[in-house]
């Protein structure tokens, strides 16, 4: 077997898991925000440089490439996407959010929102087709004043999308695809089936704002990758836990892709414990992201929320914080604020003397004694103190009338606090949340890992030895696949006939093997799942139910998913009748991953890993810690802390009152001492 290549694209750090035969490299480097496939390269030349090998000739053994980035989070957060054109159902313009807050630029300005007149029932009937004349003049109006794109979304099309599609025919008329002045046309119901009107637009249209931006960079970083001699597909990470060639990536599915595979890598690790209720902790350069596994299944949002705009495309569930290595702190009245404003990559904090001129957690964290300025990413990044200093006595201490170490320990304890907040939050998803295990990753991490349980009221964290780029070797776990929807709105009782779903099940089926066979895959090797989308009667509560995709075929089981759902729908006591309103088929074909091999007992002493001490400052006093080598800890060392461990890409403070063991797969498992 060829090597395999998985990267994620952070907002301040891009990092790459490189295997080859059993061989683990692992490299980080920063990401390049101007152009997001320069630290792509970057990324894959330090990985064949980790092997001594020229990038060419690591491609060109290369036998996948998976890559999980941020473009659509900065595009939205940035406000620099394409300048959209929306058409909807006259009445229906106001919708869509186009004021500007306090905070944000709109997506799109009043004036690029127009209607049409146009009519569907809700039961799918056509009242009313669009004329051509009056669109063409309302797209024609919409290129004239700068439109990039245009967006459909057109009341009840998600039942019938007959209206939507001739909207389109007529503009694609008028503006062919081989014409220079030619314009995407996006329609609502190409990306979702689901009901919604408002929740419709918002995802139509973040798709169509993110969508030139990335087709621009992937097919860059595919066109690098040839060029650099590698012969295969490169796929992208989706929020649906699977990955897919770009060809056959809608924008809005990669939104939050690499923060998900970190998801799904802690709900394997919690599969090697037998553990069901977990809580996956990521802090990186610019954000934390928080998840839960409940019951062994990760947390999954069935409308979730993009940056503000709710949208009803289901994807994993993840919560983020502007909470980072490098997020920015000032004073906030008696105390400070951390967040959500990030010195990103580039400046970066004023430790990286790249021009940062405010205090982040970096700077805090070095101050304090558990960074090292002389082994920051193994030495590959010096830190400078003096610099760090400076600022955190400039903006925070003096304004505070404390110390300049004291003013850091602030800014710590601001931090561990707030995260220990949304991991209690996340928490309260769980059966039982006091009880559950955090998987703590990212850079950052391992930094405040311990102080932030303790806040949340954790006692149990399990790091890998690859928390640093967690998120990328977790995409290594992900397989090739996709979903496909289909809107149904059947009672769902014990009377229900599977004739129409039937008929669903068999067109989705036909898609995703062309779609497949598209990805290089047979019909043997696929594997097909379905998940059933509950409503009650008034649309008011939804639940979803992933089952078997014959499962109407099996006796016993459909009759057993109608009961778990009319228990789950009335919980409450009510007697609401269930309608299965829409179904979804995913379809996977394996990827071999990198295998957990469990290792045999250490031999020496954990004291024979200590590489030095450094004076950790702790609030109000000081103490002399030892600091350990991770590379030399093994199956059976145990410490107690307060202590530090380094690798060449993270540090983990084990504090006060907290044990650590290494366990046979080489992970930390922290305990909170009783």
């Amino acid at each position: 077997m060829g090597y395999t290549i998985d990267i994620d694209t952070g907002g301040t750090f891009t990092d790459g898991f490189f295997v080859c035969d059993g061989e683990i490299k692992t490299v980080k480097v920063a990401t390049t925000p101007h152009d997001l496939t320069i630290c792509f390269l970057e990324c894959i030349k330090a990985g064949a440089e980790a092997f001594a090998m020229t990038a060419q000739d690591l491609l060109y053994n290369t036998d996948i490439v998976r890559f999980s980035n941020t473009i659509g989070t900065n595009t939205i957060i940035q406000r620099d996407g394409s300048k959209v054109g929306l058409i909807v159902t006259k009445g229906t313009e106001d919708l869509f959010f186009t004021q500007a807050d306090s905070a944000d630029a709109p997506l799109i300005h009043a004036n690029m929102v127009m209607g049409i007149d146009e009519a569907m029932t809700t039961g799918g009937m056509v009242e009313q087709v669009p004329d051509a004349g009056p669109v063409l003049a309302t797209a024609q109006k919409l290129i004239d004043q700068g439109a990039r794109c245009l967006v459909v979304v057109l009341a009840n099309a998600e039942i019938n999308p007959a209206n939507e599609r001739a909207v389109r025919r007529i503009i694609k008329a008028e503006y062919p695809r081989d014409y220079l002045g030619s314009v995407p046309v996006f329609l609502a119901s190409d990306i979702s089936t689901r009901s919604g009107l408002q929740q419709r637009m918002n995802t139509a249209v973040l798709n169509a704002y993110i969508h030139a931006k990335l087709a621009r960079l992937l097919y860059k970083a595919g066109e690098d990758l040839r060029q650099h001699e590698y012969r295969g597909t490169l796929f992208i990470g989706h929020n649906n836990g699977a990955v897919a060639r770009v060809a056959k990536t809608r924008a809005v599915n990669t939104y939050n892709s690499g923060p998900a595979a970190g998801l799904l890598g802690a709900c394997e690790v919690g599969k090697t414990y037998g553990l069901s209720n977990i809580i996956s902790t990521d802090m990186g350069g610019t954000s934390f992201d928080v998840a839960y596994v409940c019951d062994g299944k990760p947390g999954y949002s069935l409308e979730p929320d993009i940056e503000g705009f709710t949208c009803n495309l289901p994807m994993l569930s993840i919560r983020a914080l502007g909470t980072g290595g490098g997020s920015i702190a000032s004073v906030d009245g008696s105390g400070v604020k951390v967040g959500p404003l990030s010195a990103g990559a580039v400046p970066g904090p004023a430790a990286y003397n790249l021009g940062g001129s405010q205090p982040t957690v970096t700077d805090a964290n070095l101050l304090l004694g558990i960074l090292d300025p002389e082994y920051f990413l193994g030495g590959n990044m010096p830190l400078h103190i003096d610099r760090a200093s400076t600022v955190i006595d400039e903006v925070i201490a003096r304004p505070l009338g404390l110390s300049i170490e004291q003013a850091a320990w602030l800014i710590k304890q601001q931090v561990d606090k707030d995260l220990g907040m949304a991991v209690s939050e996340a928490a309260n998803h769980l059966r039982n949340g006091n009880d559950a295990v955090i998987v703590a990753y990212g850079g950052a991490g391992g930094l405040h890992a311990c102080d932030m349980a303790t806040a949340a009221g954790i006692r149990k964290i399990i790091m890998t030895p690859f928390s640093a780029i967690f998120s990328a070797y977790s995409s290594s776990l992900m397989d090739v696949g996709h979903i496909y929807y289909r809107r149904l709105d059947s009672p769902f009782n014990h009377s229900f006939d599977p004739q129409k779903l039937e008929i669903a099940v068999a067109e989705m089926r036909r898609e995703a093997g062309g779609d497949m066979r598209g990805e290089g895959f047979r019909e043997s090797e696929l594997n097909y799942s379905l998940q059933l989308f509950i409503k009650n009667a008034d649309g008011k509560r939804e639940i979803r139910l992933d089952t078997q995709i014959d499962f109407f075929q099996q006796s016993g089981l459909l009759e057993a998913l109608v009961k778990q759902a009319g228990t789950a729908m009335n919980s409450d006591g009510n007697d609401s009748p269930c309608v299965l309103s829409s179904v979804a088929c995913l379809v996977k074909a394996s990827i071999s991953g990198h295998p957990v091999t469990a290792l045999e007992k250490t031999q020496s002493h954990p004291d024979d890993a200590i590489k030095t001490r450094r004076r950790l400052y702790t609030g109000n006093s000081s103490m002399e810690v030892p600091v350990y080598d991770r590379s030399r800890l093994g199956y059976g060392h145990e410490l107690a802390g307060p202590a530090l461990l380094e690798s060449d890409q993270a540090t983990l403070l084990l504090s006060q009152n907290w044990n650590m063991n290494i366990d046979q797969f080489n992970n930390a498992l922290l305990t909170e001492k009783q």
